[in-house]
């Protein structure tokens, strides 16, 4: 059986972790590490690797990994086995029914609190679109799990295809038209009103998003206006003082000036 891509992709990431943490994380400065190039790896190979593990580059991709990771709210528990390696080596199983193995621990019990909500709102949604079957013609029965994946979990992402391996696509999966993958029947108007929906709460944030400068640019026009009225009621005050002052002064002045003549 040939080796897959991933395997060499595994075993590259898994050379890369362990030249990095044997001679780049040792406490020496960047120029000692940059002399300890390691056995079978060229002088600029390693010099490269270096740079880049002490660049900010690194850091900030470092940073989005993590926040990335800490984002994750569940997991399956594959392992290194690929979903489609899961599907081959036991009985065929539904989409549904593969997350819900994947995604609980050997005692039975979902990976975490969140796995477990989103594998009842799985239940109840698969649940939902049965009742309708029964009644509506129209409904594929076997496309319901493609249907409950797609609403619980969003739509899949461009070129994969959730729990069936990297290498499958969705024409691959769902044929080139991809008829199963979309509502029809009753089902099409609750997915007309859940896209009116979404373009609904897409107009309102962006009316939000529009009116908050506007809100925020009044209210700075209006504390300017506010410290220039106090301004301008300080320089009337100041005026008037000093007017008040030179008032005083002059009949102070005109006081003396009186005094004097009276003396001649």
């Amino acid at each position: 059986m040939p080796i897959s891509r991933r395997h060499w992709e595994k075993k590259w990431r898994d050379h890369k972790s362990t030249l990095k943490k044997e001679y780049f994380k040792k406490d020496i400065s960047l120029e000692e590490k940059l002399q300890n190039v390691p056995s079978g790896m060229l002088r600029y190979q390693w010099e490269d690797a270096v740079r880049f593990w002490n660049s900010k580059k690194r850091e900030d991709r470092e940073r989005v990994g993590t926040s990335s990771k800490q984002k994750q709210k569940f997991t399956h528990t594959a392992g290194s086995k690929s979903f489609a390696c899961e599907l081959s080596s036991s009985q065929k199983v539904g989409r549904l029914q593969l997350f819900d193995i994947a995604h609980r621990k050997k005692g039975g019990s979902p990976m975490t609190s969140e796995a477990g909500e989103i594998m009842e709102k799985l239940k109840d949604k698969k649940a939902e679109y049965e009742t309708i079957a029964s009644t509506d013609s129209f409904v594929n029965l076997e496309d319901i799990d493609n249907r409950v994946i797609t609403e619980v979990l969003d739509p899949e992402t461009y070129g994969q295809i959730r729990f069936q391996g990297s290498s499958v696509n969705q024409t691959q999966y769902f044929g080139s038209s991809s008829q199963q993958y979309m509502p029809s029947g009753s089902q099409a108007q609750a997915e007309v009103q859940r896209v009116r929906d979404q373009i609904a709460q897409t107009q309102a944030s962006t009316v939000e998003q529009i009116a908050q400068p506007k809100a925020k640019a009044a209210s700075r026009e209006a504390e300017v206006q506010r410290k220039y009225e106090e301004l301008q009621l300080q320089l009337r005050a100041e005026a008037a003082a000093r007017e008040a002052e030179q008032s005083r002064k002059y009949n102070e002045l005109q006081l003396q000036l009186q005094s004097m003549m009276k003396m001649f």
